[in-house]
């Protein structure tokens, strides 16, 4: 674990590096950015560190970055590398998205924005408990831009067929760690994400004057403020817990969380924000639009909660999820 100084000096140089690129262009290469500070060498040393500094500092300034192949790659035991993506589940799934028919292989799923110039993907296909892995070529694979609610992140639609010879069998719980770490990756990211519209807001509330007073001082938009607050520092601790005691359980509830947070944050900011929240001349919108992408991936906090419910109730256990 990297000491508390050294982590804060850390946290303050990725958001200024990414800052300053977003500032510099209308088209920033943050990847590039996260590579010059030695983004893969921390995800190899320090790896909870690092998925928190950097994940958390992408969400808060709403920056688009590939990182989170990087983060799936090492988890499945593969080495990140640029030009190879790792394809994801469909939206609100965390299955493996390869199937073999015959002897062909068939795969649907999402990528980020390096699928579309990567030489490469790293496909897990089978099931949780018998998956397997295979790396293609991009040649074998449709990449489409996904036009949804929030473009500007890249994201990609991928389906492909391919040979099926090169499969090889994947230990379980590798795939159980890409889930977990995605997870985490993107709670952080949704938290840093939470932060900056709660940020937003309260700024807003201290500079809107009505009846000759800041409308920070009026008790209903205080509660709306606090609640967005106990919401952001809940999930907080859902990631502390989670990197406490690092398991597919902690992960799967601070994924949850981080769903739910957003959309208390974005309510309660959005209310404070009133009509200036609705225009796009405002940046609330492109963080709620960010946030709702990335609650859908790797499951949503309500497929994600159903499904925790469902194996409790089969297994008839509960967890200890963390120390109280």
């Amino acid at each position: 674990m990297i000491d508390a100084d050294v982590r804060a000096s850390m946290e303050e140089t990725v958001r200024a590096a990414i800052a300053d690129a977003l500032a510099g262009g209308d088209a920033p290469d943050v990847d590039a950015v996260l590579a010059g500070l030695g983004w893969l060498e921390m995800l190899a040393d320090e790896p909870d560190d690092a998925i928190a500094i950097v994940f958390a500092a992408l969400g808060a300034a709403n920056a688009t970055a590939t990182a989170l192949d990087d983060v799936l790659a090492s988890a499945l035991g593969q080495e990140p590398r640029a030009d190879r993506a790792v394809l994801l589940p469909i939206f609100g799934a965390w299955e493996p998205p390869g199937r073999i028919d015959g002897s062909n292989l068939r795969a649907e799923g999402l990528a980020t924005a390096r699928a579309d110039g990567a030489k490469e993907l790293w496909v897990v296909g089978g099931t949780a408990a018998k998956p397997w892995l295979v790396n293609v070529s991009t040649a074998d694979a449709e990449v489409r831009a996904v036009h949804g609610i929030d473009p500007d992140a890249g994201w990609c639609a991928v389906s492909m067929r391919g040979s099926a010879a090169q499969i090889a069998d994947l230990d379980p719980a590798g795939w159980q760690r890409a889930v977990a770490l995605g997870r985490r990756a993107l709670a952080h990211q949704i938290a840093g994400a939470s932060r900056a519209m709660l940020d937003l807001a309260r700024t807003h509330a201290l500079e809107r004057v009505q009846f000759g007073r800041p409308i920070a001082r009026f008790q209903a938009v205080r509660h709306k403020l606090a609640d967005a607050l106990v919401a952001v520092e809940s999930l907080a601790a859902a990631l502390d817990a989670a990197r406490e005691e690092p398991n597919s359980d902690t992960a799967a509830l601070a994924k949850a969380v981080a769903g739910r947070t957003a959309q208390a944050v974005a309510k309660h900011c959005q209310q404070v924000l009133a009509g200036i929240g609705f225009t796009t001349e405002h940046a609330f919108h492109r963080y709620l639009k960010r946030t709702l992408a990335l609650e859908g991936l790797l499951g949503s906090a309500d497929a994600i909660v159903l499904d925790v419910g469902r194996r409790l109730l089969a297994e008839r256990r509960v967890p200890r999820l963390i120390e109280l």
